[in-house]
């Protein structure tokens, strides 16, 4: 482990003096603790480790404090790990995504933090606050026509998909589309990294590689090398929000309850009479070895949600090139739809997201319990639910307050209609059998039970 003083890079250089006692402020209602931890995940990117509670645990002794000076600032950070410097030198990228984290948490406390500003009971306002995030981050550029692809997909994938997620990135790139991920490993890095090469080829001039996190999960996802744009969200709602909201078209590729969490929560938004005629391509993709993945999320769509929502998607299996030309072919369209509507093209106005969406869950024994898995509902409330589901389970996989919470009560339990369950079922169970709920090695013990 190595202690250092690091001078800021690219995002922060100046702190108020209140900023200054917020971040120290050890207290509950302080940012320190906040901050020294997701901190803490941009130093060890590369780790494979995906559980939040043995990372601190590994480094409890890790801190980082502010050195004022005259001419700005300074971090001081003790007992980091050894990966994030190169003979004694913090790796310049880590560096960035170090000072993007003070960035964000700062703006975030200020301006979210007593509610002043944005009215966060609100579908309108918490639409302004993530537009107002991304835009204090940099991450929104009027200049620029449509070309961002959001790329979701598991971080706990084999060799053979992530192989194949670097080739359909490395054909994205070819087409000068820019990448936006979760910022974490496996599918969330592969698309960057095949893009870098493909951005190389065209030696285009300005490659984007945006990371988007939340504090909740940043440690068990930490940046990878190749993000170049780090934003923190202040929750997993507004994180998704971001994706959808700054995308021109997305990709899903293999992975496990979080890449489902992710899917139901775009279906369940577009299929709001509100979002009808809203173009946004669509594409669900892998290599041979994931067709059976792609077939079980398929039929728990239909299952749940019906052929409605099946429409907003397609499938493609082990062909690259197509999936690209497929997104820059939607992507023109969508530039097409906007441009005739005077929209924006950096950020989607006007998409439609009702508060459901929008209003963060907490994964308890008693909110999974309640949650409605019955199709006796409209098919977009029965998605928020079906979202929440995998929420609380990527909590019980990977967050330290959902770890703690199975830990000392056991397992979550859902309780739905008979078809709701078994489909939900047969997926989970398909997910532990190909190992889609871990990095972490050794067997997989479910942080929940599903009842008919």
């Amino acid at each position: 482990m190595i202690n250092a003083t690091i001078v800021p890079e690219g995002s922060l250089e100046v702190l108020s003096q209140h900023e200054v006692i917020q971040l120290l402020d050890t207290g509950s209602s302080g940012l320190h603790e906040l901050w020294r931890r997701c901190s803490l995940a941009v130093l060890n990117s590369g780790s494979e480790e995906d559980d939040t509670t043995k990372i601190l645990e590994q480094y409890k002794a890790f801190s980082v404090n502010i050195v004022q000076q005259d001419r700005g600032i300074k971090l001081a950070v003790t007992n980091a790990p050894d990966s994030a410097f190169v003979d004694g030198k913090m790796i310049k990228g880590i560096r960035e995504q170090l000072f993007a984290v003070l960035r964000d948490l700062v703006y975030i406390h200020n301006e979210l933090g007593d509610g002043s500003r944005f009215n966060l009971n609100s579908s309108e306002g918490i639409t302004n606050a993530v537009f107002h995030i991304l835009r204090n981050a940099g991450a929104l550029n009027a200049s620029e026509a449509p070309n961002v692809v959001v790329c979701w997909g598991g971080h706990a994938i084999g060799r053979r998909e992530y192989d194949y997620t670097k080739h359909v990135g490395y054909e994205l790139g070819l087409r000068k589309l820019q990448i936006c991920t979760g910022c974490g490993v496996g599918a969330m890095k592969g698309p960057m990294k095949g893009a870098n090469i493909g951005h190389s080829k065209q030696r285009l001039g300005r490659r984007r590689y945006l990371g988007i996190t939340e504090p909740t999960i940043i440690a068990a996802e930490s940046p990878n090398p190749i993000v170049n744009e780090l934003v923190i969200m202040p929750d997993m709602e507004k994180r998704l929000e971001a994706f959808v909201r700054i995308s021109h078209g997305i990709i899903v590729f293999p992975g496990g309850v979080g890449t489902a969490e992710e899917i139901l929560y775009l279906l369940g938004i577009l299929l709001n009479p509100a979002n009808e005629e809203m173009p946004l391509p669509l594409v669900l993709t892998g290599p041979p070895s994931s067709e059976n993945y792609f077939r079980m999320i398929d039929d728990l769509v239909v299952a749940t949600l019906g052929e409605r929502a099946k429409a907003r998607y397609q499938i493609i299996i082990d062909d690259g090139p197509r999936v690209a030309r497929e997104l820059a072919r939607g992507i023109e369209e969508v530039r097409r739809f906007r441009s005739k509507r005077d929209d924006a093209h950096y950020f989607n106005w006007r998409l439609s997201i009702d508060m459901a969406f929008q209003e963060p869950f907490i994964a308890t024994h008693d909110s999974m319990r309640a949650l409605q898995l019955h199709r006796d509902q409209p098919e977009e409330q029965l998605a928020v639910n079906l979202r929440r589901a995998f929420s609380g389970i990527v909590a019980g996989n990977v967050r330290e307050d959902g770890i703690r919470a199975v830990q000392e009560h056991g397992p979550f339990e859902l309780t739905g209609e008979p078809v709701v369950a078994q489909a939900l079922d047969n997926l989970l169970r398909a997910f532990v059998n190909d190992g889609r709920m871990k990095i972490s090695r050794g067997d997989y013990i479910p942080c929940y039970r599903v009842v008919a």
